[in-house]
């Protein structure tokens, strides 16, 4: 009994002895970097910083917030015969971290890697990152950070990764960081750098990604891309580059994602992409290429997102595509491809997108929601069989009969100042046309980058206080180009309200406030908003605003309202795949009396002429007191002095647009003068009719004409658009029209009569 009680006493001293001198070499943190962390915790508010000599063996530093944010701290415990330790990795991501970045980060010289991404940092970046010699990665995107970056982050020549994406940085990229010989990753996109992307960087051999989407650098494409032979992903779109994109291009054969989109200049041909197998999203978005598209497409055989519009292509769709297996997106939209549409697309499972090219028909087409968009891909002379939403400009199927549109984009029905506004639910996006019976239409395209799963509707998810109507709780979206189409409209002139509020950024101080949406807005062709911000034009989230365009025409039976992302602003806040139009509702109204029962009276006009009656004997009396109906010639600057209640052109705008008065042009003559066909600048046609200034038939004749014809507003009248008066020319500007009505030219006839008879009794 003694002997084993002698064996558990040996026993236990030994495992005191263990334990004693475990603790004596326990793995621990430095004095100095327990300190430096202390100073670096209570700086930026975090309450999980609670750090002391054991924290590298205790782990009470990792907290996760979701499965991309959260904190993470590692330590290497290697050093002196593994009883110091070192933190190596500082990972603090999504925690709306304020102020100003630590300067004390420069003396934890043993850190590898830094994320803080996601947070509310301001100031600039700290020079004192490049003391830390070991560094191989500085992430922080996603925050406030303004200024330059600092010459001194070229001199960490560890550096591999540097990630500085979605702030507020600016000036020029500094050329140093060519001397990084081992980066691999830059992401500076979403931020403000000017100038040219420095001739050093071809020396950044090691590089697979570089990013430099939505900045205001300008320049050509640099020929030197073609060093970066190991690059994996390249993305410069929404910059002001100019293309043509630059041959050497074809060198990058490891390529699986390269986006370019927006360039300036001029057009070019396709890009020799054809040693690029490996691609899987290839996106070349309004970048001014001609040609054909490739038959090497047809090997790259793991493409999933093939993007080639807005160019200017030409030829038929390479019957190749049809065998990318693996291909979900196809975008071809606002090209001038042409032939017989294959059949293997009408009935295609993939989301297709061959709106707005000139393909004829092969086989019986309907209109219809569907993953291929084929709206208005087929030119107006087609087969018969062609459906009226497939033709040019969506003609009415039948007669024109709406003259007002009210929709609540990505909303339900609702009303708001006693007019209904017509829900929009459809939540298809990638390449979707959706028709609301015979009265609207919208056409969406394009799939969101880092998130092909996003959503095309937006609903007030943060809970904000949103202010105005009800309408501006939802929106619609759209990651490339958004379209809607009013439909079977009558021929006149609208006013367009276009109605917005962001409401996917927050409304307090975390990252998820920083996001930046910017896009532009068109009506009827015309570009109305360019580089468009919700936030900043309304002057924060969750606030309504209107953009107000009150003299749109519609000359057809067609209203086109066009919202396309540029590539500008953020796209990774809150989260990836958050950017592009956004619009929460429509409002279009007419300018002119509508003729709820088809027609207008013998007795209406009457009305409307008598009703306009105190306008010209108001304008005549005028001329008259101030003898410009005596003969006399009238001074360009004294009858513009008169209210004439229309717009105004110069006279090179109407010589522009009729070749000099070119006889050639000549459409008629009347017995106050010749009338010219026309085209204006933006590609408008006009009638202009020239008027003697000399005589006194020809002042009454002018001033006349523009109180009576402002005066009436029918969409069976032939529209005033404007005149102009210089030196001794008096030229009155009408809608041209090349095929008359018979109720116009019966309309026509009355109002003549009707208008002589006036002019009678009043002079004699």
């Amino acid at each position: 009994m003694g002997k084993i009680v002698s064996v558990f006493v040996v026993l236990g001293f030994l495992v005191l002895n263990c334990f004693a001198n475990f603790g004596s070499h326990a793995q621990r943190l430095p004095d100095d970097e327990v300190q430096t962390l202390q100073s670096i915790f209570r700086k930026l508010n975090f309450r999980n910083g609670q750090v002391n000599q054991t924290s590298c063996t205790e782990g009470s530093w990792n907290v996760t917030i979701d499965d991309s944010n959260g904190s993470n701290f590692t330590c290497d415990c290697t050093y002196s015969n593994n009883t110091v330790c070192h933190v190596t990795v500082i990972l603090l991501k999504g925690f709306n971290l304020a102020g100003v970045i630590p300067e004390e980060f420069g003396n934890l010289t043993f850190l590898q890697e830094v994320d803080l991404s996601r947070n509310y940092f301001n100031g600039s970046l700290p020079k004192s990152f490049a003391r830390l010699q070991n560094l191989t990665k500085l992430l922080i995107l996603g925050n406030r950070l303004s200024g330059s970056i600092p010459l001194e982050i070229g001199d960490i020549s560890t550096l591999e990764e540097l990630v500085l994406e979605d702030n507020q940085l600016v000036g020029p990229l500094p050329e140093n960081l060519g001397n990084l010989k081992s980066l691999r990753r830059i992401l500076l996109s979403s931020n403000n750098f000017t100038g040219s992307i420095p001739e050093s960087y071809g020396n950044l051999k090691n590089l697979t990604e570089f990013r430099i989407d939505g900045s205001n650098l300008t320049g050509r494409i640099p020929n030197f891309i073609g060093n970066w032979t190991k690059l994996d992903r390249l993305d410069l779109q929404g910059t002001s580059l100019e293309g043509p994109i630059p041959s050497t291009i074809s060198q990058l054969k490891n390529l699986t994602e390269l986006r370019i989109s927006d360039l300036k200049g001029s057009s070019s041909s396709f890009p020799n992409l054809q040693d690029m197998k490996k691609m899987e999203r290839l996106i070349l978005r309004n970048c001014l290429i001609t040609g054909r598209i490739p038959e090497y497409i047809e090997d790259m055989t793991d493409l999933k997102i093939l993007d080639l519009s807005f160019n200017q292509l030409t030829g038929p769709v390479p019957g190749i595509l049809q065998n990318l297996k693996k291909i979900d997106y196809i975008f071809l939209t606002n090209n001038s491809l042409s032939g017989t549409l294959p059949d293997w697309i009408l009935t295609s499972e993939k989301n297709l997108d061959l709106s707005y090219n000139n393909f004829t028909e092969s086989s019986p087409a309907t209109c219809r929601e569907s993953r291929v968009n084929i709206l208005s891909s087929f030119s107006s002379t087609g087969s018969n069989s062609v459906s009226w939403c497939l033709k040019k400009d969506l003609p009415c199927p039948k007669e024109a009969k709406h003259y007002s549109l009210f929709i609540n984009c990505g909303g339900s029905p609702t009303e708001f100042e006693e007019n209904d506004y017509e829900e929009d639910l459809n939540t298809q996006g990638p390449s979707n046309f959706g028709i609301v019976s015979d009265r609207w239409a919208y056409s969406s395209t394009g799939v969101y980058v880092g998130n092909e799963s996003s959503k095309y509707l937006a609903a007030n998810q943060y809970g904000l206080n949103v202010s105005g109507a009800e309408y501006y709780k939802t929106a619609r979206l759209a990651p490339q180009s958004l379209k809607y189409y009013g439909l079977c409209m009558l021929k006149g002139s609208y006013t367009v309200k276009l109605h917005f509020a962001e409401i996917m950024f927050t409304n307090d101080q975390t990252y998820k406030s920083l996001g930046k949406r910017m896009f532009d807005v068109s009506i009827q062709g015309k570009q109305v908003l360019k580089d468009f911000d919700i936030m900043e034009e309304a002057g924060g989230v969750g606030i309504g605003i209107t953009r107000e365009f009150k003299d749109v025409s519609v000359n057809g039976s067609t209203m086109e309202i066009h919202l396309y992302w540029a590539g500008k602003g953020t796209n990774a806040i809150p989260y990836r795949g958050v950017y592009g139009p956004l619009i929460s509702a429509i409002t279009v109204t007419p300018n002119f009396e509508v003729d709820t029962g088809g027609g207008l009276s013998a007795g209406a006009i009457v009305g409307i002429v008598a009703g306009s009656c105190a306008v010209v004997i108001i304008l005549l009396f005028i001329l008259w007191r101030l003898g410009y109906l005596g003969g006399k010639n009238v001074e360009d600057k004294e009858l513009r002095g008169l209210d004439l209640q229309t717009g105004y052109f110069t006279l090179r705008q109407i010589k522009a647009a009729t070749n000099n008065f070119d006889a050639a042009n000549k459409i008629g003559e009347g017995g106050f003068g010749p009338v010219y066909k026309g085209t204006l600048s933006d590609g408008a046609v006009i009638a202009v009719k020239q008027l003697s200034s000399k005589s006194k038939q020809g002042n009454r004749e002018f001033v006349n004409e523009i109180g009576m014809i402002s005066a009436l507003q029918h969409q069976n009248l032939v529209k005033l658009y404007g005149c102009c008066i210089e030196g001794n020319q008096l030229l009155l500007v009408y809608e041209y029209l090349e095929n008359n009505s018979l109720a116009r030219a019966l309309f026509g006839n009355a109002i003549t009569k009707i208008t002589y008879t006036f002019s009678l009794h009043l002079w004699n």
